[in-house]
C-alpha cells in the first residue's frame, strides 16, 4: 500500500481569520459556505485552502505556537499562463493588501515570477512556467 500523492487541503494558521478571510476574498477566491467564524475554506483548481486560528492549529497538529520567523521554510504558488497575467496578478495581490516581496522577473528557470505576502506573511510566488502548462482546470500539467 502507498500514500496517494496529493495535497487535498493547505491551511494556514492565521492571527485573524475574518482579516485573513476578507484578504483572500478580495483576491477574488471563492469562500465555501462550509465556512465559519474560525475556519474559512476556499475552492481552489484542485484542491482546497483554509484558514484557522494560528494557536488553535498549532494546539490541533499537538505543536507549540512559537513566533514565526520571516521565512517559514514554504512558499505557496500559483501559477499562470503568461507574463503579462503574473503581473497583473502581483498588482491585485498589492491593491487587497498584500506586499511585494519580489517584482516579477525573469529567473533562472526559465520562466518569470515574483513574491507577494498575505496579511500573515505567508509567502506565494506567482509564475508563468512554460514548461508547465495550465490544464482547464486551472491546475498545472508537470512532465511525466
Amino acid at each position: 500500500m502507498t500514500v496517494p500523492a496529493r495535497i487535498s487541503l493547505v491551511t494556514l494558521g492565521v492571527r485573524d481569520v475574518a482579516r485573513a478571510t476578507a484578504f483572500y476574498e478580495q483576491l477574488g477566491w471563492q469562500l465555501s459556505s462550509a465556512s465559519n467564524p474560525s475556519v474559512s475554506f476556499f475552492h481552489t483548481a484542485d484542491s482546497a485552502f483554509s484558514l484557522y486560528g494560528f494557536d488553535a492549529l498549532a494546539e490541533d497538529a499537538g505543536l507549540p505556537a512559537d513566533p514565526l520567523p520571516a521565512f517559514r521554510g514554504v512558499s505557496l504558488a500559483i501559477n499562470m499562463e503568461s507574463e503579462a497575467e503574473v503581473d497583473r496578478v502581483l498588482g491585485e495581490a498589492e491593491r487587497a493588501g498584500g506586499r511585494i516581496l519580489k517584482p516579477a522577473q525573469r529567473v533562472f528557470w526559465g520562466g518569470y515570477s515574483g513574491y507577494f505576502t498575505d496579511p500573515d506573511g505567508y509567502a506565494w510566488e506567482v509564475a508563468h512556467n512554460p514548461g508547465f502548462p495550465i490544464n482547464d482546470d486551472g491546475s498545472i500539467a508537470l512532465p511525466d
